[in-house]
């Protein structure tokens, strides 16, 4: 990377912006960037090549050396991904002009040239308003093309700023709304509005509810959040459990994928609620509306912990068994006091160890581990258990459900009964989650047993090779070496742990720090566990809209969310419509308000000129046809029951699908054919508002 030589603005559509008493002072702060940028790239890179050229050494050497090369290289993707547009804009107060950039920057005598924008000292970029300048006089906000400033906006908050022909009174977000959509989610940093930024800089304390209507920007708040806790909040640092963001479907996190990335974040993980659970990706829906409700309580989710313990029971008879020198009766107290050995909260399969030493020890006869007749008594009264056969279980054998979910009356025992119990369906996945959860890793204990055996062996090897070395010099060397060797920390210090069996944990299974969910109006009680699961701190960002839940949404979020556990939650709303134009709004609110007259519906912002257009399905292929030939950039969507694929940058998805994603054309194909009532009303309401420019609605 090496300093401007040429002209960074590029300003043929704005020649008045080009007067170099605009912009000479941001040409020569630019010029220091990049300076600052080659001098840090190479430094960075020389870095990370020491570090791959080290030895990876073994337990946490090697972790904290992958860590180091994973850190270095991921800050270099984001410098050379970015170079000068790094920087987002400036804002002059009383103290001079201050740079915003993506991440912070100072040069070799420590001067600052951009300020990170999650900083304290930079927040009057984002909040400053009209009402509220917060002691700025000018800000600027650059728009960036391949590494050029194609144009730029000023706006100023005292009567004392100069003029300037840079000033606009339409914002910059407000001019990039029109701008053509892409297949992904673009960068929008640095035109992050006043009340968005309000929510993303909250606290991490408790649940943050983002509620607001289409367009209202919730996925940018909630992505840019993430960002900013990360940055912040040393809690939520990947040693610490790290963030987890759960979309509603495959097609969002697609769309949302190159967001944190280039938000220098590139460890969060996330997923949708179907990857929480092996069974998910084949699991289909429910058909039976009253077994789905059933299912989808969170009481059939505690409904787990009972069909665990129905294992766990001690037997209550007596047995003798012979022991190495006489026969020994094992008698129900016994058994019982074995029991009560498991530690409070350890998985059912990973306490029997805990369980069987115990017995033992109870019985006061190590030869016993050997005796089959009190293994297999053992087994039968704490067996390994498979989650899936435990949830099976629950829909093939009536009593079984009856025991461990006793209020449900004997035909809901009946309904949730099936000949196949292990056809899957999207409300078995938070059984299955919580069985697992409960059951452990059935593995875990014989590995434990191999493993202490291992290194048992190697330590009994090294007190010979160490004794042996000790015969041979019984003199000390005069530098403490050999009486290092006599202690038993540099004789366990010897053994190789890389004998030992390791298992990577599941990437998914928590716990986290902080969980961020899309699209939560739709998680039922019980999905809403599987989250609760893996976030123990209680620390949520949860953004959603009532008004687009298929199932309906009769309480407050408050209320919904104490019922599942959530008590600590602070409600923040946004209620402008940044995206969708107001022609489409006009046609789209009398539909949800048919059903939720309370919905909160945004106020668009901004018209397209384009009023919403009505057809039918008979001309879908030439709209298509006219449409792309005229739009060289831009996305499409055909919303309906579609079979073909579109050509192109036309997408074909249901509602479903569409939630959470935004197009230029969307076309509706048969609205009337999505359903009735609640969720028909919402899907219809949910496609016409992904609209961008404009809505092409097909009958017939």
């Amino acid at each position: 990377m090496s300093p401007v030589t040429a002209s960074v603005f590029d300003l043929q559509q704005h020649p008045a912006k080009a007067d170099p008493a605009l912009v000479a002072d941001d040409e020569r702060h630019f010029a220091d960037i990049a300076q600052s940028l080659a001098g840090l790239v190479a430094e960075l890179t020389d870095r990370l090549d020491a570090v791959r050229r080290s030895a990876a050494g073994k337990g946490r050497q090697a972790v904290d050396r992958d860590q180091e090369v994973r850190r270095l290289s991921a800050r270099l993707r984001t410098l050379r991904r970015f170079s000068l547009d790094l920087c987002l804009g400036r804002m002059v107060g009383a103290d001079g002009p201050i740079y915003i950039g993506r991440l912070g920057l100072t040069d070799g005598a420590g001067r600052r040239l951009l300020v990170d924008w999650r900083s304290p000292a930079a927040e009057p970029f984002f909040a400053a308003t009209h009402a509220h300048p917060m002691d700025l006089i000018t800000r600027r906000r650059y728009r960036w093309n391949r590494g050029r400033v194609t144009d730029y906006w000023d706006e100023a908050f005292s009567a004392d700023a100069p003029e300037s022909a840079a000033l606009d009174y339409e914002s910059a977000f407000i001019t990039s709304l029109g701008n053509s959509r892409e297949p992904r989610m673009r960068d929008v940093l640095g035109t992050i509005q006043a009340d968005q930024d309000a929510i993303i800089r909250a606290s991490s304390s408790g649940a943050l509810i983002v509620d607001g209507g289409p367009g209202t920007g919730k996925t940018v708040v909630a992505l840019h959040r993430t960002a900013y806790l990360l940055y912040t909040d040393p809690r939520l640092h990947q040693r610490r459990g790290g963030v987890l963001v759960v979309g509603p479907h495959q097609p969002y996190l697609n769309y949302i994928a190159d967001v944190l990335p280039s938000l220098g974040e590139q460890d969060v993980q996330t997923c949708t609620l179907r990857d929480l659970v092996a069974e998910g990706a084949a699991a289909g829906p429910e058909s039976d509306p009253a077994v789905s409700r059933l299912k989808s309580s969170a009481a059939m989710v505690g409904a787990i912990e009972a069909a665990v313990r129905f294992y766990e029971e001690p037997p209550t008879t007596t047995m003798t068994v012979g022991g190495e020198e006489a026969d020994i009766r094992v008698t129900a107290r016994e058994w019982a006091a074995a029991f009560e050995a498991a530690e409070p909260g350890t998985p059912h399969n990973e306490a029997r160890e805990q369980v069987w030493a115990e017995l033992i020890e109870i019985l006061g006869d190590p030869s016993l581990r050997q005796n089959q007749d009190l293994r297999t008594a053992f087994n039968r009264a704490w067996p390994l258990l498979e989650p899936t056969d435990l949830v099976a279980d629950l829909w093939t054998v009536p009593a079984y459900l009856r025991k461990c979910a006793p209020w449900l009356s004997p035909a809901e025992v009946r309904r949730l009964q099936r000949p196949d119990a292990r056809a899957w369906t999207i409300e078995d996945l938070p059984l299955l989650d919580a069985a697992r959860q409960r059951l452990g890793d059935a593995e875990a204990a014989r590995r434990g047993r191999r493993d202490a055996a291992t290194l048992a062996a190697q330590r009994e090897r090294m007190d010979h090779v160490v004794d042996d070395l000790l015969a041979a010099n019984a003199h000390d060397d005069g530098e403490g070496l050999w009486s290092m060797l006599r202690g038993a920390d540099m004789r366990t210090s010897l053994v190789d742990e890389a004998e030992i069996s390791r298992v990577d944990p599941d990437r998914l299974a928590g716990p986290f720090a902080h969980v961020v969910v899309d699209e939560a109006q739709e998680l039922t009680d019980a999905q809403w566990q599987m989250l609760l699961l893996r976030c123990p701190s209680r620390s949520f960002t949860i953004v959603g809209d009532r008004a687009q839940a298929r199932r309906g949404f009769p309480e407050s979020w408050p209320q919904r969310l104490a019922r599942i556990g959530l008590d600590r939650t602070t409600l923040a709303s946004l209620t402008i419509n940044y995206r969708t134009p107001a022609e489409v709004m006009a046609e789209a609110e009398p539909v949800i308000r048919a059903v939720l007259p309370d919905a909160n519906v945004p106020t668009s912002i901004r018209g397209s000129g384009i009023p919403v257009r009505h057809g039918s399905t008979a001309e879908l292929d030439k709209i298509l046809e006219e449409w792309l030939a005229t739009h060289d950039e831009g996305t499409a969507c055909v919303i309906g029951t579609v079979e073909r694929p579109g050509p192109g940058r036309v997408r074909r998805l249901t509602p479903e699908l569409a939630k959470g994603l935004e197009f230029d054309l969307v076309i509706l194909v048969d609205p009337e054919s999505f359903g009735d009532g609640v969720e028909g009303a919402v899907d219809r309401y949910v496609a016409m508002t992904r609209a961008t420019r404009q809505l092409v609605v097909l009958r017939g």
